[in-house]
């Protein structure tokens, strides 16, 4: 008895029904997602520093490069620790690294020290997210892991018109100087408060224990979760034929792994697929408005098109939540980015306002439903749980780097070529990033972690 060969641990939580533990396993991320929102703050920060001649248009660029420096330095990092202490832990590491560097950033004595503070704040957050989108799918069954996802991604994505409100109702009962610290201290506060449930209620990813080698642990999580699901439902859960035992400590894959043969392949692909997510949802988000004035619209009214437009964006997510199990997942990421690419065209091409209105809302509809499916349901998903995290973080870096550059390639664009000039960028991104997922991509709708990377697992221990 003293060899348990009980764990199976993906075959348990795939044929778990559907529980209040599965939803508080959503509540906890979700929230955790929902007022992690020290980037969404950053615009309306810098607005209230500039007023307050702090910065310029100079030093701001710096305060943003340096934050997604700092989420690319997070992602790729922290996906390396995330593999390595285990997803509950990481998740609660990166929580404090955040919430450490708001609260000193609210007391910040110039702009110099914010903008380090700033560069600390976007490595807990980068690292944040590659733990919350990439774990959480080892948590979910195979057959709905797509509609969960697309779920946190819908909570998650409301973090920027939640932070704005906020901050519209605050902005008269204190003063500009006070303002933009509270922005930070409010994102603190509801982040401790998630992490302090998260310490007490979120459970280690029994299947990650179980690719550690530690079965017992495995056995004692996977067991107390199969008793609340079943006192849950009140449904006796059917018992799992023994697998056939795979090796223990051989299935733990080095970083290296990441660099050749089939996990090679994983990162080209899912590093293809958020370049095309970065590239295409930065570039509308921080130039749309741009935009609109360069095609002859004052600037009050380029205001009024953006927000009409950015309602799209969770509008997006939601449709992407009731469809993302319904259509293989090769099939649902080439024909978005088609789509994008053919409607980012013609948009480029409208000039009335109410064409600009019906063509913009539809354009960030189809964006914001890939934005859903490349970060938070098909990149996460096709590594192996024993290098989920550094997978994810990976493609997450490389992704991240072309939303550095892409900004300066539309600034060019439209110098020389116009609003047309930008969106024939982004429809040639769209079009490559398509062909790509159609070639090399892997489909994963419906099927357990366990039979996706089955494959890599067995070839990279192979090498």
């Amino acid at each position: 008895m003293e060899n348990i060969r009980k764990p199976n641990c993906g075959a348990r939580l795939d044929r778990l029904p559907n529980s209040n533990w599965h939803w508080s396993m959503f509540g906890m991320v979700a929230f955790g997602l929902l007022v992690c929102w020290s980037n969404a703050i950053g615009g309306l920060v810098l607005a209230q520093l500039k007023e307050l001649g702090w910065t310029n248009n100079s030093t701001s660029a710096v305060f943003s490069s340096l934050t997604t420096a700092g989420m690319f330095v997070g992602a790729l990092f922290g996906g390396i620790i995330g593999d390595k202490i285990g997803r509950r832990k990481a998740y609660i590491l990166y929580e404090v690294i955040h919430i450490i560097a708001m609260v000193v950033a609210a007391f910040s004595p110039n702009m110099n020290f914010l903008i380090a503070c700033r560069f600390v704040m976007g490595f807990g957050l980068g690292a944040l997210l590659v733990t919350l989108f990439a774990g959480y799918t080892e948590y979910m069954p195979g057959r709905n892991r797509g509609t969960w996802s697309s779920r946190v991604s819908f909570i998650g994505n409301w973090s920027y018109p939640i932070c704005s409100t906020i901050a519209m109702l605050i902005a008269p009962m204190l003063s500009a100087q006070m303002n933009w610290r509270v922005q930070f201290l409010i994102p603190a506060a509801l982040s401790l408060i998630v992490t302090a449930v998260v310490y007490k209620k979120f459970p280690e990813s029994p299947r990650w224990l179980e690719a550690q080698g530690r079965y017992e642990e495995a056995e004692k999580i996977m067991s107390e979760i199969e008793k609340r699901v079943e006192a849950q439902t009140n449904t006796k859960l059917p018992e799992i034929t023994a697998a056939a035992e795979e090796s223990k400590k051989e299935k733990v894959l080095p970083y290296s792994a990441l660099l050749h043969g089939v996990l090679l392949k994983r990162v080209i692909l899912g590093s293809f697929v958020l370049i095309a997510m970065n590239v295409v949802q930065y570039t509308l988000i921080n130039w749309l408005p741009t935009i609109f004035m360069t095609q002859g619209i004052n600037l009050k009214d380029s205001i009024v098109l953006n927000t009409m437009s950015m309602f799209g964006a969770p509008f997006g997510i939601f449709i992407a939540m009731l469809i993302m199990d319904k259509i293989p997942r090769k099939v649902m990421g080439v024909g978005l980015l088609i789509l994008i690419a053919i409607l980012g065209y013609i948009y480029s091409l409208q000039s009335s306002m109410t064409m600009i209105s019906i063509f913009g809302f539809f354009l960030i509809t189809f964006v914001y439903m890939y934005v859903c499916y490349a970060s938070a349901v098909y990149v996460p998903e096709i590594w192996p749980t024993e290098a989920k995290l550094r997978g994810s973080g990976l493609a997450n870096a490389v992704g991240r780097i072309s939303g550095i550059l892409a900004p300066y390639a539309v600034a060019v664009l439209l110098d020389n070529y116009g609003v047309t000039g930008v969106f024939v960028l982004l429809g040639s991104v769209s079009v490559i990033v398509a062909a790509v997922i159609a070639v090399i991509g892997i489909e994963t709708k419906g099927v357990s972690i366990e039979s996706i990377n089955s494959e890599a697992v067995k070839v990279q221990t192979a090498n």
